[in-house]
């Protein structure tokens, strides 16, 4: 018969692996996180879509395949597989759609030179920092993160792109760690419709107050 003794010293054992494991599935990425994109500002939301992404996986992944044409397979594999952070994987989709190839394609840059940080790798694409298609890659993170309904505020460079919803104004009152609480990718848009209507193509809705997108025909 096992003692109680042995049996508390076990217990106590395998509830230290899991609090040790726990934290290192959720932030073990292959390439550790450092996207040096040549932006403050995208590399410090691009942090937060890590958060988001472990947390919301779903509409995180349907974000990828909905709105940057990226294969739901490919998604899924960046993830799991390759255990790649979720802002390297927005922003290797993102750049795919802006220069109108794959994103398996940009992945497999990604993996050969991402020692050399996004700022390097998306010039060598054909977005220097500072470009207009940078400031269209920038752009594009808030639609995205209007359709999660998650709080982001807005640097000097986009406040022409998004007026009215200047630099530290909370979009929905919502808890940029948290989202919507739900993980539901919905788009909802009310009061701003996205600014300049980025968000919502092709539904008719661009700018309107209660324009609503739950993502459907996309």
């Amino acid at each position: 018969m096992v003692s109680i003794a042995r049996k508390l010293a076990l217990a106590a054992a395998l509830a230290a692996g899991a609090g040790l494991a726990a934290p290192a599935a959720a932030q073990d990425f292959t390439f550790g996180w450092n996207p040096r994109s040549g932006d403050v500002w995208v590399d410090t939301w691009l942090g937060d879509m890590n958060r988001y992404g472990h947390r919301y996986r779903d509409p995180f992944i349907d974000e990828m395949v909905r709105y940057h044409g990226a294969p739901r397979s490919l998604v899924v594999d960046l993830l799991d597989t390759r255990r790649w952070a979720p802002g390297d994987v927005y922003i290797a989709c993102a750049i795919a759609s802006i220069i109108g190839r794959p994103c398996r394609y940009v992945a497999d840059v990604w993996e050969r030179d991402h020692g050399r940080g996004w700022g390097a790798v998306a010039k060598d694409l054909g977005i220097k920092p500072g470009s207009p298609e940078f400031h269209r890659l920038k752009r594009g993170f808030v639609p995205s993160y209007d359709r999660w309904g998650r709080t982001i505020t807005i640097d000097a460079d986009l406040e022409r792109d998004f007026p009215g919803r200047g630099r530290g104004a909370s979009q929905r009152g919502h808890d940029a760690q948290g989202g919507n609480g739900n993980g539901r990718s919905s788009a909802q848009g009310r009061g701003n419709g996205n600014g300049n209507g980025q968000g919502n193509r092709g539904n008719g809705n661009s700018g309107k107050g209660k324009g609503k997108d739950k993502g459907r025909g996309h």
